[in-house]
């Protein structure tokens, strides 16, 4: 029996206001979340990731941002119209966040132990040695030796990799059913950031946790993520498979992505790069956003925008390439003159 999604995001719009006008960042998107599962939302800087995942954790800064249309729920509960009150009480209980950056994210003003106890005796009611408990656990479950004698100690004397874990104990210990992972393996070594991603899926698999994994790094995807939604100018290109993707991408931002990660194998290569950048949000009004950077862009791209077409199998891709009526009609075009 297929589980219902923990959490469903349908046709998101986010903006801010500035001096300059209205500027999209997320322009209509549309992905869910299943129990257990882990989803991986892949992009460059600017694509839209983090603002996606702010808006789910209703911390978009007003003003000036704001979700300016769209769905969001969690088990079924709307969160859009959601009072900050009921936020409060969703944030850290029913959904918590990895952010991007350990080395800031901890208040070096306060020891591990009171950061860690503060989410149990806010949300679970429970009394100090009921928190301490709890915290102790959380620090040995994310693999952290001398739990007991870190609960004293203040962020600064903690390594990276430490205080990641600590920031993944602080996510986690209320129990959360979405877990959102923001560039969780930023500023880390490659050691540790194989040790985080292995955590990761340990809890993944030992608390069902429903994980929201955001990066631009395709091998923490490949590693740890089911499926797979890439983002591209605060709009989706292409959603499916993680596996499916990487055998054969469909979307050429998609495929730039890939051939972008660096192959040993071929050292002497140099390595590939997309050209040009993620366009500013709003600066293009019509046409494919991704069009002045594609090999495959033709007329039709610098006039419309592309839907996202259903390309078979669970995946979607918004290029006209998958534009079926249109190669159908091509195809008669040719018999046509053929004949």
């Amino acid at each position: 029996m297929r589980k219902e999604p923990v959490l469903q995001v349908e046709d998101l719009r986010v903006s801010f206001f500035t001096d300059e006008g209205e500027i999209p960042a997320v322009d209509g998107i549309d992905f869910y979340v299943r129990e257990g599962e882990v989803l991986g939302i892949v992009g460059e800087s600017g694509c839209g990731k983090s603002v996606t995942s702010l808006s789910v954790m209703g911390l978009i800064p007003k003003p000036p941002g704001k979700i300016t249309g769209g769905q969001i729920k969690l088990n079924g509960e709307e969160l859009t119209t959601a009072t900050e009150k009921r936020m409060r009480t969703i944030r850290g209980n029913e959904v918590a966040m990895i952010f991007q950056e350990p080395m800031t994210s901890l208040n070096p003003l306060f020891t591990i132990g009171n950061q860690l106890m503060d989410a149990t005796l806010i949300h679970k009611k429970g009394n100090k040695k009921q928190a301490k408990q709890r915290a102790v656990e959380m620090l040995k479950l994310v693999g952290l030796p001398r739990a007991e004698e870190l609960m004293n100690d203040y962020p600064h004397q903690l390594s990276g990799g430490m205080r990641q874990r600590v920031m993944i104990a602080m996510a986690l210990v209320c129990e959360p059913k979405l877990l959102i992972a923001d560039e969780p393996t930023t500023a880390l070594d490659v050691t540790i950031q194989a040790q985080i991603l292995k955590l990761m899926k340990n809890i993944n698999a030992e608390l069902n946790t429903a994980i929201m994994l955001i990066t631009h790094d395709l091998g923490v995807v490949a590693e740890t993520c089911e499926r797979v939604v890439v983002m591209y100018a605060g709009k989706i290109v292409e959603n499916g498979l993680a596996v499916d993707i990487f055998k054969d991408p469909q979307h050429p931002y998609t495929k730039g992505l890939i051939q972008s990660v660096p192959d040993m194998r071929y050292k002497k290569q140099r390595l590939y790069s997309i050209p040009g950048n993620v366009p500013r949000p709003g600066s293009i009004k019509k046409g494919c956003r991704f069009a002045a950077r594609c090999d495959f862009a033709f007329e039709r791209c610098m006039q419309e925008d592309p839907p996202l077409y259903d390309t078979g199998e669970g995946r979607s891709t918004r290029c006209f390439l998958f534009d079926h009526k249109e190669a159908k009609e091509d195809d008669n075009q040719r018999t046509t003159v053929t004949s």
